[in-house]
């Protein structure tokens, strides 16, 4: 990795290609109508100076049509760069079903990650190339930004809410992790890297230690700690809904809404449990909030998650 970070880095990943496509096709369209109104202003400043003898007696007062002509030019141009990159935006928040999960703590000051198999990180990630990853991310403390030039990705982390993102790097190698959004005094120190393997290299390091238990293993132990498993099984005598399968399903609420079980539902339910509840169940479940942190959280959530049924 260059010591001396580049305005524009070379983009290593699908959507930096398209990026950078929208982004230049938008300067050139913009240089090109600074150019032509350039050239007008230069045409008619020698054409009509003091010294010309050019017949000034009946200027045009309007032409209708060429105003309609340049305002619907305008519009059709600003809305086909509107929906190109709604559509390339939208794009980013469709992860690949196979896509590999990781899951990050921002915090003051650091970047704390972790892959599914419990392999844990501080300021580094490592994904292999070819590979759809999808991070999902929360903030333990202030905003911050997961931003990786390199990916042209910038995502906001925010305090009590989940957010994902995903990418597909393109090319082996190494490239900056920032925090674009000040979060306090440190924020400047708060950077990492993308460590971009070749995916036999990144197995090999993935297997490597230190040894810990899988996120789904870790998360299934503190599902029994903290007591879930008491209310949320067959077997209970607590009218509470079976949680096992119910990643990705449609659950219709109380009130008459319905939503799709992800991370930030499960993570509510949870912290918030009576601001989404299920419909035919009692809000007789108690709040966890302040009892368990946003990693506990995130296992307990993977755990879930593992018990889906494909």
């Amino acid at each position: 990795m260059d010591a001396v970070f580049q305005w524009l880095t070379p983009g290593v990943s699908d959507a930096a290609h398209r990026t950078d496509v929208l982004f230049f096709s938008l300067l050139a369209i913009t240089a090109a109508v600074a150019a032509a109104i350039f050239a007008v202003v230069v045409v008619f400043a020698i054409r009509y100076r003091a010294s010309s003898t050019v017949d000034r007696s009946a200027p045009p007062a309007q032409n209708l049509p060429l105003e309609l002509a340049w305002l619907a030019a305008l519009l059709v141009s600003f809305l086909s760069f509107f929906a190109w990159a709604a559509y390339d935006y939208r794009d980013l928040y469709r992860a690949p079903a196979d896509a590999m999960p990781v899951y990050v703590v921002a915090k003051q000051w650091m970047w704390k990650l972790q892959h599914a198999n419990g392999r844990r990180e501080i300021d580094e990630l490592h994904v292999p190339v070819g590979q759809a990853v999808r991070v999902v991310m929360t903030s333990q403390d202030a905003i911050h930004s997961f931003y990786v030039p390199a990916l042209r990705l910038k995502q906001d982390v925010v305090p009590g809410r989940y957010t994902s993102i995903w990418f597909r790097a393109t090319r082996a190698g190494e490239y900056h992790l920032l925090c674009a959004e000040y979060c306090g005094t440190q924020h400047a120190a708060m950077r990492g890297r993308i460590v971009v393997m070749e995916p036999a290299a990144f197995a090999r390091w993935l297997e490597a230690g230190p040894h810990e238990p899988g996120l789904a293993q870790r998360g299934f132990e503190l599902f029994r700690q903290y007591g879930c498993s008491g209310c949320h099984s067959t077997r209970s005598a607590v009218h509470a809904p079976e949680l096992a399968g119910l990643f990705g399903r449609t659950v219709h609420l109380a009130d008459g809404r319905s939503l799709v079980a992800d991370e930030a539902y499960l993570r509510d339910s949870i912290l918030l449990p009576k601001k989404d509840v299920v419909a035919g169940f009692e809000p007789i479940m108690p709040s966890f909030a302040g009892q368990i942190g946003e990693e506990d959280i995130q296992a307990i959530v993977h755990y879930i998650r593992s018990t889906r049924r494909e």
